[in-house]
């Protein structure tokens, strides 16, 4: 397959993954991937990937050697932030969007931020948010209005 056939992949599939599907879109990355492999496709394919076939942990990794590759791309971070969604890992969603923000202001980041929901700084920014002692000064604040 020629360099022309592989961005023809993945043009196509880009329109597929804007428009929602997903599983269409994952053919044509796929088909992309392996003519051409480019960080930018890798990134898309790693969020169709876990999101379709539940191959999260694969996906994660794809999408972490996408960033390193390409750290001033927000579309990484965006499917990286994506991706740990789809699992429990909320946590590591905000500090992947927190991190995408630090390196390029992209609307779709933030969106993302305010949608997961922006937390606030611990108390004692020196203890770990999940300290006993920032959790009582936290939850005592927020009651009296102060926080």
């Amino acid at each position: 397959m020629a360099d022309s056939d592989a961005s023809k992949e993945f043009d196509n599939g880009l329109t597929l993954f804007k428009a929602g599907n997903l599983l269409r879109a994952l053919g044509h990355f796929e088909k992309s991937m392996e003519a051409q492999p480019t960080a930018l496709c890798a990134s898309y394919y790693a969020y169709c990937m876990a999101k379709e076939r539940g191959h999260v942990t694969k996906g994660i990794d794809l999408c972490r050697k996408s960033l390193a590759q390409e750290p001033g791309n927000p579309v990484h971070y965006l499917n990286l932030a994506r991706i740990h969604l789809l699992g429990p890992n909320k946590e590591e969603a905000l500090t992947v969007l927190r991190d995408g923000m630090q390196h390029a202001h992209d609307p779709e980041l933030a969106a993302l931020l305010n949608q997961v929901g922006i937390r606030k700084p611990p108390v004692i920014q020196s203890l770990r948010r999940d300290n006993p002692i920032n959790k009582f000064l936290g939850i005592l604040l927020s009651k009296f209005g102060m926080r």
